[in-house]
């Protein structure tokens, strides 16, 4: 979670337009349409003060200071925007308020922007005795909720300063009650498309105890499928009484489908692979977008997202080149960090975060590289400058953040030198929008840090053994950086950022950092197979697995990364140990679908109190991940179909029907929270461009606009798609590159339905002394297909281990074992067979195993 500050828009205008008096209708509700009129908590926030005042609670009242001197009532004044007015409703305004001087003020209902339109004005005296004022009016325009309608006082035109005091402020009317979800279809579908071969789910809400029938339509209208609901009841998490739609038996590749029941009609979408595929390309596309110091290149993002380089000292900017620490640490040096990617919907750039994103897309690729497809993300694959340079597209795009978290390291001969500072952003919040080389803030390094200085080492360790043999000089000084920068964090292990430094930035403070040292140890291990690291990693409290648990890792809880890195690199680390830590993979996942079985809307996602949290689609994609790597793993289908359940949650297949991901689906979001795609703010701006995820449902409602509109929503239905309500909509580099992550493993895994292993035939034959043996297994594809990647799996009748294998990568957790095939071994033709084996160690009776399963298939 980020801390985030509410920012007002623009001010109302002095324009007066006469009111004309209208009658109350007969429908109209007492809805309270404005947030904490009564200040009973410590801050003013969702009011804002303007120029001239300086506005805080005080023995719960808002109490504004104003300075003197100013000509008009309106130069000086306090509000809350985003207030809904209905035209030819009536409104009753009541309010107490009193001042230490008196003077006159006026109380105005209008719009925020040109062309500033009035509603109401009424003029009134304040004075040291605290009086109650109440005033009726009618609306004669419409402001939807969130909208630009607002409130305001205006305390200006005195020439003495003044102190004015206001309290349980009441803004009453209107017959719309508030709300964030616009009207949907009752069937929520995956919007983009549907991977062939595939399990196909949609979720119906009815509270119809009985079956339904269900129609598949396409794109002509045409009657392709039928079939009935299952009524799954009343579902938590959104609601809402629910039926599951199963239309996995119709695979004909096509667009334009549509799911129908009674006379409810599902938004279109595809059975195809091409959506997905597209995706891949579009959720990482979202890093060049993001990024710092450079002009984004209409020839690589179109026109329309085109822009000139933000923070490189061009006026208005104060850049990156020469950034100084903040005025009160006295660091005395400055550092040029230009460069690295813009972190969410602001112009912060932090290390934490960086870290995990820049490891995500460097994961995707060693993954790949290592159990998948890596041609997809290779040169020449991404809209990006460095195209046909050599170098994979996505490890082109990753170095940009990697460079950014060097530039960071304090320099040698400094106080705390190798130890990385924790961000760097504008000294106060930047208003929204705001190109970014529109920006004239000037830019602050916060203090170093025990969790970004392993951020930085983690990250570069892992960067060095990808660049080894594409760039060995680039490679070696990633790891000289690591290596310091590690050692710097061990003589510093308790340096922890300020929870209270969030003025003009998000604070990412976190108090244990024993996830980062284990993390860092890891991926220094991996690269450099030096036994101070590896030690650091057998003796970690979080060794084997101990990380992986249902909420799922982030920037602030990263131990699992390390394990992810071990369980994929090969090390001399025990086999037993490395099988631990894929059990803990794999019993996560399991219990991921297991809470998924009982979901009206399937998502990898669970906290303590069933409540929903800042970035929770992020965490979903994140827990997609380790879905997809137990299909890695064992090749059991039931974690590849979890992985992509996930990823049809994001497009849809949620509780207020919007698609997560821009661009992608007939109900995308559009307004995310940025500050250049601020289309909403701004028509010369545009919306979101495709592949950009958004942070998705909130039940905290941390900003005022979710405030307003989502009061009382269940968790999976606190969404949205407005630019101002920043907690449930804004962007952030580690959300995008958790889907991009889990977008690469969607699409190689619907590039072409998995192959079916068909019949199969396994031997097993041992060799047995004193407690220990040698087993040898040929396994043979005795079906007509051939078999494009296998996973053996048996359990053990008695307390036999495997100590050590070969021709295969082996696991065991309990008494069952997998072994899952090598790069070279991986393809059976029909007959043909293969040969594995391993050494084992047994107590009391050595007995053969007696079944065997090859991809989830019984073999004889």
């Amino acid at each position: 979670m980020r801390s985030r500050k509410f920012h007002a828009g623009a001010l109302l205008a002095a324009a007066v337009l006469a009111v004309s008096a209208g009658a109350v209708p007969a429908s109209a509700v007492d809805y309270e349409r404005l947030l904490n009129g009564d200040f009973s908590g410590s801050t003013i926030d969702p009011w804002w003060t303007g120029a001239g005042t300086s506005g805080h609670v005080t023995s719960g009242e808002f109490c504004t200071t104003v300075t003197g001197g100013t000509v008009n009532r309106y130069d000086a004044l306090v509000g809350q925007n985003g207030v809904p007015f209905e035209a030819g409703q009536r409104y009753t305004l009541a309010f107490d308020a009193h001042a230490t001087t008196t003077q006159p003020i006026s109380a105005v209902a209008g719009e925020a922007v040109s062309p500033y339109r009035q509603i109401s004005r009424n003029d009134l005296t304040v004075t040291p005795t605290t009086q109650h004022f109440t005033f009726a009016f009618t609306s004669t325009v419409d402001f939807p909720n969130a909208g630009n309608g607002q409130l305001a006082f205006w305390f200006g035109g005195q020439t003495s300063d003044n102190t004015i005091c206001l309290d349980n402020i009441s803004l009453i009317g209107g017959v719309i009650p508030p709300g964030g979800q616009p009207p949907t279809s009752g069937i929520r579908v995956n919007q983009d498309s549907y991977a062939p071969g595939l399990p196909k789910q949609a979720t119906l809400i009815s509270a119809s105890a009985t079956p339904l029938t269900w129609t598949l339509r396409s794109s002509a209208g045409a009657a392709v499928a039928t079939g009935q609901t299952t009524p799954r009841g009343a579902d938590a998490a959104s609601g809402e009484n629910v039926h599951e739609i199963d239309f996995s038996s119709y695979d004909t590749v096509g667009a334009g489908y549509t799911l129908a029941v009674g006379s409810e009609t599902s938004f279109p979408f595809s059975i195809s692979s091409d959506g997905l595929k597209k995706l891949r390309h579009d959720a990482l596309a979202f890093f060049y977008h993001q990024r710092s110091g450079v002009a984004i290149d209409a020839k690589y993002v179109g026109a329309t997202y085109a822009r000139p380089a933000g923070h490189v000292n061009v006026p208005p900017n104060q850049g990156d080149n020469n950034v100084p620490c903040r005025s009160d640490l006295n660091c005395g040096y400055t550092l040029d960090v230009r460069g690295g990617w813009y972190d969410a919907g602001d112009h912060g750039k932090y290390v934490v975060n960086g870290g995990i994103a820049a490891w995500q897309l460097l994961n995707e690729y060693e993954r790949a590289l290592r159990m998948g497809d890596a041609s997809a993300l290779g040169d020449g694959t991404l809209a990006i400058p460095e195209q046909a340079n050599g170098v994979p597209d996505i490890l082109d795009e990753a170095r940009w953040e990697v460079d950014f978290l060097l530039e960071m390291q304090v320099p040698d001969g400094r106080s705390n030198a190798g130890m990385v500072h924790h961000k760097i952003h504008d000294a106060q919040w930047t208003a929204l929008p705001t190109r970014p080389d529109q920006d004239s803030q000037p830019r602050r390094l916060s203090p170093p840090s025990t969790a970004a200085t392993l951020n930085m080492a983690a990250v570069a360790a892992q960067a060095s053994r990808l660049w080894r043999t594409i760039d060995p000089a680039y490679s070696a000084k990633l790891c000289a950086a690591a290596e310091k920068a590690y050692a710097a964090a061990k003589a510093n292990p308790i340096m922890l950022a300020d929870p209270n430094d969030g003025t003009g930035g998000g604070t990412y403070s976190d108090n244990t950092v024993t996830d980062e040292f284990y993390w860092a140890a890891a991926e220094l291990y991996s690269s450099t197979g030096k036994r101070t690291y590896r030690d650091d990693v057998t003796g970690s409290s979080l060794y084997r697995g101990v990380s992986f648990n249902t909420h799922g890792f982030d920037w602030s809880s990263t131990g699992a990364l390390g394990d992810i890195t071990l369980a994929l690199v090969p090390n001399d680390l025990p086999v037993a140990d490395l099988a631990a830590i894929r059990a803990a993979i794999t019993t996560t996942a399991d219990s991921h679908l297991a809470q998924m079985k009982s979901m009206g809307y399937p998502a990898p996602y669970r906290t303590a109190d069933g409540s929903y949290e800042w970035g929770s689609n992020g965490l979903v994609a994140n827990n997609g991940m380790v879905l997809a790597l137990a299909y890695d793993f064992t090749k059991q289908d039931k974690y590849r179909d979890g992985a992509f359940q996930a990823m049809y949650y994001l497009l849809g297949r949620n509780p207020a029907n919007y698609s997560y991901v821009s661009g992608h689906g007939d109900q995308p979001v559009r307004n995310v929270h940025h500050r250049f795609w601020a289309h909403e703010l701004d028509p010369s701006l545009p919306t979101a461009p495709p592949g950009v995820l958004s942070g998705g449902p909130n039940s905290g409602l941390q900003d005022p606009t979710a405030a307003r509109l989502l009061a009382g929503c269940k968790p999976q239905r606190c969404f949205v798609d407005d630019i101002q309500a920043y907690s449930v909509n804004e962007v952030a580099i580690n959300w995008n590159s958790a889907l991009a992550w889990l977008a690469n493993w969607v699409a190689e895994k619907s590039s072409s339905p998995v192959t079916p292993p068909g019949d199969c035939r396994v031997t097993y034959a041992s060799n047995t002394w004193n407690t220990g043996f040698t087993a040898t297994i040929t396994l043979t594809n005795t079906g007509t297909a051939a078999w494009t990647d296998w996973a053996l799996t048996f359990p053990f009748p008695g307390d036999q281990q495997v100590a050590q294998g070969w021709s295969a990568t082996w696991s065991q957790s309990g008494a069952n074992v997998t072994a899952t095939a090598m790069p070279w071994n991986s393809t059976l033709a029909p007959g043909a067979s293969t040969t594995i084996g391993f050494n084992g160690t047994y107590t009391g009776v050595n007995t053969n195993p007696s079944s065997f399963t090859v991809n989830g298939r019984t073999c004889g």
